[in-house]
């Protein structure tokens, strides 16, 4: 079965004095605001694609992984998992870093650095963003 997402921004003004809301049409999840200023200077109170792409990687990343540590015969009691999204003006996205604390009875720090790096390489997300750096930080605790 072939699942579709989607997602709808409505924006107005332009770049760098305009605003948007960003909709999850398949959810119902939103809106949420969406400016220049937060993706370029950050923000508290403002969403930017990037933080839609850090969630997308950090929640992508903790399903392959625990779906492969059950693989490996040692299903994880938990996973927390952190993508920061890094941003340049004028260069654009340049890298993703997943940062991943784990709690797997019966694992090796070994094994789950192993099984946590396969997972990183499988990823659907990570697949997607190819053309960026992805760097991965595994903690078994």
């Amino acid at each position: 079965m072939t699942v579709t997402s989607e997602a709808k921004t409505a924006w107005k003004g332009a770049l760098t004095d305009g605003s948007g809301e960003v909709s999850f049409v398949s959810s119902g999840m939103g809106p949420y605001e969406v400016n220049w200023k937060a993706r370029s200077e950050g923000s508290t109170s403002v969403t930017t694609p990037e933080e839609l792409i850090a969630a997308a990687h950090s929640s992508c990343f903790s399903m392959a992984l625990s779906h492969a540590l059950a693989e490996n015969g040692t299903p994880p009691e938990s996973i927390d998992t952190t993508a920061s999204v890094t941003f340049k003006p004028g260069t654009g996205i340049t890298g993703s870093h997943l940062n991943v604390n784990a709690v797997v009875p019966g694992l090796s720090a070994e094994d789950f650095e192993r099984i946590a790096a396969a997972a990183k390489t499988g990823c659907p997300v990570s697949q997607a963003l190819a053309g960026i750096e992805i760097t991965l930080e595994a903690t078994l605790a």
